[in-house]
């Protein structure tokens, strides 16, 4: 028992660090969104499987936040979504569109959704969504410096829109009030920031795209 312990070990240790390798890959689904494929895949431990994929262009999250009072302000979303078959509280989002970096599609669906314009920028976050099926990644950026205008919603888009105490926010986002894991993460993130008295870091009005390299 103890040396299969220790032969596990070891090759999980040899795995680390290792790339699965992909041996064939197929579109099963495709549609204006999203597709899917079917890939057969050697994972790093040296077992083949068959990984059944959605596959997005990538998605950008607004944490607008409102400095102008003694407390920040959150401002959140509230919309039908289907696959919840409820409403549920959101920050805005959206999907990047073809020719359009993160920081361009997080400009474009604060104005669209809220109507909101923001002079500073800076991506926080970025993350997968839900890695065991979904290769999509979502990138969060925090936009103050807020100015009110006229919100541009698609025709399907039905968005109430609220500015919220941060310390409401928080409590929505742990009492289960906020059900939505981007809008989570970003609240506790602000949140965070926050306690530990480091401000927003944001200095300058210009937004720099970060690097994409590690």
């Amino acid at each position: 028992m103890a040396k299969s312990r220790v032969s596990s070990r070891h090759k999980d240790a040899r795995s680390k660090g290792r790339r699965g390798r992909l041996l064939s890959s197929r579109v099963t689904y495709r549609g204006p969104v999203f597709w899917v494929t079917t890939d057969q895949v050697v994972e790093p431990g040296g077992v083949r499987v068959r990984r059944d994929l959605i596959h997005h262009s990538g998605s950008v999250v607004v944490l607008a936040v409102d400095e102008s009072g003694s407390v920040p302000h959150v401002l959140l979303e509230r919309q039908y979504r289907h696959a919840a078959h409820d409403y549920l509280w959101e920050l805005p989002a959206g999907r990047i569109d073809p020719g359009e970096n993160d920081l361009e599609a997080a400009r474009r669906e604060l104005l669209e959704e809220t109507g909101y314009t923001a002079t500073r920028w800076r991506r926080i976050l970025k993350f997968y969504a839900s890695p065991g099926f979904m290769a999509e990644t979502m990138a969060v950026y925090l936009a103050t410096g807020l100015r009110k205008g006229k919100a541009q919603p698609e025709e399907d888009e039905i968005i109430y829109q609220r500015l919220v105490p941060l310390p409401m926010a928080v409590r929505m986002a742990v009492g289960g009030t906020i059900r939505d894991a981007k809008t989570i993460a970003s609240v506790l993130w602000l949140q965070y920031k926050v306690t530990r008295d480091e401000g927003l870091g944001l200095d300058s009005s210009r937004a720099k795209q970060p690097s994409s390299k590690k």
